[in-house]
């Protein structure tokens, strides 16, 4: 499998942070460095050094992002804007830019904008499942706590709803609200044992059920939800083959 070399710029260290575990969930990535001022980066960076991808911040101090990209653009493959603001859509398209990411995004988003830039290594985000089982866990920012970065853990996942642009993830001891669709979490959760789309805006943990009645299914933290129209005959095999029953006395 081929490593894709990448640099961050950026002068929040916290932003650096999450986009570092960013990279590090998808194997054939690698950050060869990260930079909180856009100087040092410039001075830094050498066209001798073969870069795959910098991810360049657009709000910075001395020099911002559209100004920089102007002298690394040359050094690299392919360039990424990432801000907070959409204002600089346009300016990034004029920079050349090969992808926009829009903070706070999510790990889904983030995995989808690297396979569409490199469309053979599709087969890495499979990787990132096969990684992730193994490691058990993925982190998130949580909107609801300044951004700060939260880890979760599969087996504690009871339920997650869509709520929009943004998902609730209900784990047995908090919730975190995270900017990610859920068909982007169902995407990931899917690759991984037990966990079924119960309805539209639900995936559940099949672990954490507490009871069934009928189409109403009570998960261990006490949702109630009820079993879309499209999902029930999924769901009904999955009762039926784990529902057991009393066999005929001799």
């Amino acid at each position: 499998m081929r490593m894709y070399k990448c640099i961050i710029i950026d002068d929040e260290p916290h932003a650096i942070e999450g986009l570092k575990g960013y990279i590090n969930a998808m194997p054939e990535l690698s950050l060869l460095k990260s930079y909180v001022d856009p100087l040092i980066a410039l001075k830094e960076i050498n066209s001798n050094e073969p870069i795959d991808i910098i991810f360049l911040d657009v709000d910075m101090p001395k020099i911002n992002g559209i100004e920089l990209s102007k002298e690394i653009r040359s050094k690299t493959n392919k360039l990424v804007f990432t801000t907070a603001h959409t204002k600089y859509a346009y300016e990034a398209f004029e920079a050349n830019a090969d992808a926009y990411l829009l903070k706070p995004y999510s790990l889904g988003k983030f995995i989808i904008t690297i396979n569409k830039l490199f469309p053979a290594q599709e087969k890495g985000s499979q990787n990132f499942a096969e990684k992730s089982i193994k490691e058990n866990f993925f982190f998130v920012k949580s909107r609801e706590d300044d951004l700060k970065i939260l880890k979760i853990k599969y087996e504690d996942i009871i339920a997650v709803e869509s709520k929009q642009n943004y998902i609730m993830i209900y784990t047995t001891t908090k919730k975190v609200l995270t900017y990610m669709s859920l068909t982007e979490i169902a995407k990931i959760l899917h690759e991984m044992p037990n966990f079924m789309q119960l309805h539209r805006s639900f995936v559940i943990n099949q672990d954490q059920i507490e009871t069934i009645d009928g189409n109403l299914v009570k998960m261990t933290n006490g949702i109630r939800l009820t079993v879309g129209e499209n999902y029930r005959k999924e769901f009904n095999v999955f009762v039926a083959n784990r529902l057991i029953k009393a066999g005929k006395q001799p």
